[in-house]
């Protein structure tokens, strides 16, 4: 029987499987909604991911990732943009919940965040139009401070969905919790993500004490210090029964385990310490 409310991202198991045989690893486990990447996609090839995805009527609660809108030059930004619109059209080919987008951080050079972030803003409302076109929301993940330079000068919930505010329908965010556990405003910007409709994933991991990568420990659900359950229970209090994404980058840990066993852990974890 289908496992309602647990979706894979397939980072988690991106050493382990390609495209195709991670989602025969998740029917395995009855394991029904995934969330790709754009390469993993790219690798086997769009029509031959949609196909699979379509053949097992699978639900794609994100395709990773838009996003990298600063760039310090005209042709940067604009080619920033062609590649979001190629993103939106992966996406609405693979009929995906939404297009998660990693904002991009300071341009090469430059140490104006504000701008940033106003060409953030920019990026997005260029993208947009053709997003509603396609049917595909875009979801703003904003990520952890540690990364404002480099992968995303937004970095709380809030700083989204001011973004989203500015631009109106077709637009949202992705609530990963390795990135905004830590935020004093997270529960009452969640709240407000709710009230608005804005809340289109939810991912999840855990964050280690100590971590000694920033990027590549992830811990697995239940081995850290998030609070899964209450993070959970808050955004269901909103409305939003979405499945939660496990989405664990682990390069000394979860990477070098069998994709069998991770996927299992996954389960566990997810029944046992993630449920509201």
């Amino acid at each position: 029987m289908a496992i309602e409310g647990l979706s894979i991202n397939l980072a988690t198991v991106r050493l382990q499987y390609d495209m195709r045989q991670a989602v025969e690893a998740c029917l395995q486990q009855d394991i029904v909604a995934i969330a790709p990447w754009r390469d993993q996609v790219h690798k086997i090839g769009l029509p031959e991911a949609a196909r699979i995805v379509a053949d097992n009527r699978l639900k794609v609660t994100g395709l990773c990732r838009g996003g990298m809108f600063p760039a310090a030059h005209a042709e940067g930004r604009a080619a920033a943009i062609d590649d979001n619109k190629r993103a939106i059209d992966e996406a609405a080919a693979l009929n995906a919940d939404c297009l998660v987008l990693v904002v991009g951080g300071l341009p090469e050079g430059t140490k104006d965040i504000a701008h940033a972030r106003e060409m953030v803003a920019d990026g997005i409302a260029a993208i947009l139009p053709h997003a509603r076109s396609a049917g595909i929301p875009l979801a703003i993940e904003p990520l952890h401070p540690m990364y404002a330079a480099d992968r995303a000068c937004v970095n709380t919930l809030e700083q989204a969905l001011d973004i989203c505010d500015l631009l109106g329908e077709g637009i949202g965010v992705a609530v990963d919790v390795y990135h905004v556990w830590w935020d004093p405003k997270l529960h009452e910007q969640i709240a407000r993500a709710g009230a608005g409709g804005r809340i289109l994933a939810h991912h999840i991991c855990d964050w280690l004490v100590p971590t000694t990568d920033l990027l590549l420990d992830r811990g697995m659900m239940g081995d850290g210090v998030i609070d899964l359950k209450r993070i959970r229970a808050e955004i269901e209090k909103t409305g939003f029964f979405g499945p939660q994404e496990v989405e664990i980058f682990s390069q000394n840990n979860w990477w070098k385990r069998p994709g069998e066993e991770v996927l299992t852990t996954c389960i566990e974890r997810f029944h046992t310490v993630c449920r509201a």
